[in-house]
């Protein structure tokens, strides 16, 4: 009986190591998951994007400019992918950062343009144009809110343009973000920008030096949507700078040195933020997005061969510098042709962060195929639609399709290398070959009907599926002066 009973014990010794044993893997397996799934969550990206104000598709070093000099922008540039065919989704400021922040066309939150619609002379307008919406939608689900409540510190950076107070659209720092579509100053004080604390500096380099002070104290993962006011008017130079490009010659429609001097400014400022990335050792782990939200003010500058610049939608006013940045995901120095958009810029941050999407109705696309080299191509046909008007600048040869307009009441397709311009007021229509004619100067629509009516339907059935609102009323102080 008793060595039945020290067996029992033996047996029972050997289980209870057993159990002992199985429960200590148990936990070694726990804590393994758990510091997987922490150091997977750590590893989310930072996430910065560069959107500048009326900064057009040559405005930069990378892109070809001979005057402008951006040796930051440039290297940053180089160390990922740039788009040759980027475009902005408006040719001016409110709609295309209402679409950057929606990831949605200009049909699905009304911003149409910078308030009001009917900018112009009335006598000049046959259509009365749809009325434009001036505040975004507290209804629209936006980048920062995805992001903030997903573990991110948001951070907005200058231009806002949206509302009021960023701080109601999931952004949880603002810096000098409010309605205002420009800086009555740039020299201080601002008087329509306010910087907490105040600032002497330069309003570009004010917000800068904010910007730099959260990225030196936020804990990762964060959201800086940086956007300098910077480029837009009114012009102020940075009088350190203008003497340099007062000795430069003029280049292919670049020739000013007080603009030059603000350009040569923000690329200062934006070389002081890679290095405090680099500093604090964030710079491997942060998606660098650089854009602007539509094309250079024509009379400033000039994108040529590209037609016209801000207001229009010729080339020159909505085709932008573009670059993705993100090490080890992102090849150094590679180039896509493929046409993108802001609208891509949503879609593409929360596929990075780990994010899903499928309650979000985004009309853009996850461009990381093409940004890691696994696809070069997107088929897909982009789209813009502005039912308003638009004056004209005050210079003599504006490149528009007339005198008085930037923009008259509209829609345009871009598919594959055609686009197509369409008009309510006549219904006039233009077509261009932008693989041999990217300055918009030979229109084909006459001599090329079966692709002028290809896309005129899918555009036609892109106002249906998108609600877009057509303006027909004429306008009964229109005086035709033909």
């Amino acid at each position: 009986m008793k060595v039945l009973s020290i067996k029992r014990k033996i047996n029972f010794s050997k289980e209870l190591l057993y159990m002992r044993l199985l429960f200590t893997i148990f936990l070694v397996l726990l804590s393994s998951c758990s510091h997987q799934s922490k150091q997977k969550k750590n590893s989310r990206p930072n996430i910065i994007i560069i959107n500048v104000d009326d900064m057009g598709w040559k405005d930069v070093g990378f892109m070809g400019s001979e005057y402008y000099e951006t040796p930051n922008i440039d290297h940053l540039s180089s160390l990922g992918m740039v788009f040759t065919n980027g475009y902005a989704s408006a040719s001016n400021c409110a709609p295309s950062r209402a679409c950057l922040m929606t990831g949605q066309w200009t049909t699905r939150h009304g911003i149409y343009t910078v308030s009001p619609s009917t900018r112009g002379k009335s006598e000049d307008r046959k259509l009365i144009p749809t009325k434009n919406t001036h505040t975004l939608s507290n209804n629209h689900t936006i980048l920062p809110e995805v992001l903030r409540d997903n573990g991110y510190v948001t951070c907005q950076a200058g231009k806002w343009h949206l509302s009021d107070n960023p701080l109601e659209y999931g952004f949880d720092v603002n810096i000098g973000g409010g309605h205002n579509g420009l800086p009555k100053s740039y020299y201080p004080p601002y008087k329509n920008v306010t910087i907490e604390g105040g600032s002497d500096k330069y309003l570009t380099d004010a917000i800068m030096e904010k910007a730099i002070q959260f990225i030196d104290t936020v804990q990762k993962p964060f959201y800086l949507n940086y956007s300098p006011y910077a480029v837009h008017v009114p012009i102020m130079p940075v009088d350190s700078i203008v003497p340099k490009y007062e000795k430069k010659a003029p280049w292919n429609g670049q020739g000013n040195p007080e603009y030059a001097s603000m350009v040569d400014n923000l690329d200062r400022n934006i070389g002081l933020l890679i290095h405090k990335l680099k500093e604090r050792h964030l710079f491997d782990n942060t998606l660098i997005v650089f854009t602007s939200d539509n094309g250079g003010l024509y009379g400033i500058t000039k994108q040529k061969p590209l037609r016209a610049g801000k207001g229009s939608y010729y080339e020159g006013g909505i085709r932008e510098p573009f670059f993705f940045v993100l090490n080890n995901k992102i090849k150094p120095n590679t180039k896509s042709d493929v046409p993108i958009t802001n609208l891509d810029v949503f879609p593409t941050i929360i596929e990075y962060a780990g994010i899903g999407n499928s309650q979000l109705a985004l009309d853009g696309n996850n461009l990381s195929s093409i940004l890691e080299g696994k696809t070069e191509t997107l088929e897909r046909s982009l789209f813009w639609h502005f039912p308003i008007y638009l004056q004209a600048y005050n210079v003599k040869d504006n490149e528009n399709r007339d005198p008085l307009f930037r923009t008259r009441p509209g829609s345009v397709i871009r598919k594959g290398n055609w686009k197509l311009h369409y008009y309510f007021e006549d219904e006039g229509i233009e077509l261009y070959n932008l693989s041999e004619d990217i300055g918009e100067r030979n229109n084909l629509a006459t001599a090329n009907p079966e692709k002028t009516e290809e896309l005129l339907k899918d555009l036609q059935n892109w106002w249906q599926d998108t609600k877009a609102p057509i303006p027909t009323i004429l306008n009964p102080e229109y005086k035709d002066k033909i």
